[in-house]
């Protein structure tokens, strides 16, 4: 297998469960060593988050993001505010006092991210970052990703939905029966069609059913804008998520089918959350 990642790349690595993924993210960032053949190029600067991050510790997660941030060579005030800065980013719930052992799987994978972005990352892994995000999460990880390749650096990520694949890579690389291929994805400000879903609480007050729309098919982006939730849909999953949708009591507000750049979605994503 060959797999080349080059500076200012988002790369997505797909394949079903077992197929290997995870273990080829160690190789790349030197976690675990190929049987054979050799990984060159690899950078100084490696964020890495795992797809499992359990913290049991007693300690905080700004003590642990200043911790780790004096790891990489910051020093401990520089590290500490550059935690705090990323948990705000990420709204942590309880702040960046709450013990490790005390956060959901969803908050833990907040701290998991804040530490891999402690320092500006040559190489920035991510092994099914949006797994237990919250809504706004979602937004603020795609910022992440495309912050890091603007600035120079290479993203390598896992995700089981195509949808996600699609929107965020510009590229993948399928593991299937030990084979690594290549093909494309979408391109730095290519143009995509898709379909924006805004909800709302109905106007009788009734409080709808919470819904984990990150995990439906199709729904690429999900962003909460005051009492709305903002999806972006995949146009032949619409029908689906709008369905959904009205079962679980939730109004419509509009549904609009747009032409969006990639650019101009990370600016409405910054706006609405």
């Amino acid at each position: 297998m060959d797999m080349e990642v080059v500076t200012g790349d988002v790369r997505a690595v797909v394949g079903s469960n077992g197929s290997g993924k995870s273990t080829l993210l160690r190789i790349l960032v030197g976690l675990s060593q190929p049987t054979t053949g050799s990984v060159s190029g690899r950078p100084p600067r490696i964020g890495y988050v795992p797809d499992r991050f359990t913290g049991h510790d007693r300690i905080s997660a700004i003590s642990y993001l200043t911790h780790m941030g004096r790891i990489r060579g910051l020093s401990g005030s520089a590290a500490r505010a550059r935690g705090h800065q990323l948990l705000e980013r990420l709204s942590l719930v309880g702040g960046g006092n709450a013990p490790l052992r005390t956060l959901s799987k969803g908050n833990a994978q907040k701290v998991a991210l804040a530490q891999a972005l402690l320092v500006q990352p040559d190489l920035l892994v991510l092994d099914e970052p949006w797994s237990g995000l919250d809504a706004s999460a979602h937004g603020v990880l795609a910022e992440f990703i495309d912050e890091v390749a603007a600035q120079g650096g290479a993203v390598v990520f896992t995700d089981h939905r195509e949808a996600i694949t699609q929107t965020h890579a510009r590229g993948a690389y399928t593991i299937s029966d030990g084979r690594v291929t290549s093909h494309g994805g979408r391109h730095a400000g290519s143009r995509t069609s898709m379909v924006e879903l805004v909800l709302t609480v109905p106007p009788t007050g009734v409080m709808p059913i919470e819904v984990d729309w990150s995990a439906l098919p199709g729904v690429t982006d999900t962003a909460q804008r005051g009492g709305e939730v903002v999806l972006r849909v995949a146009p032949e999953h619409s029908d689906a998520v709008l369905l959904t949708a009205l079962q679980h009591r939730w109004s419509v507000a509009s549904l609009a089918g747009a032409v969006y750049e990639a650019s101009c979605w990370a600016d409405a994503r910054r706006t609405a959350l």
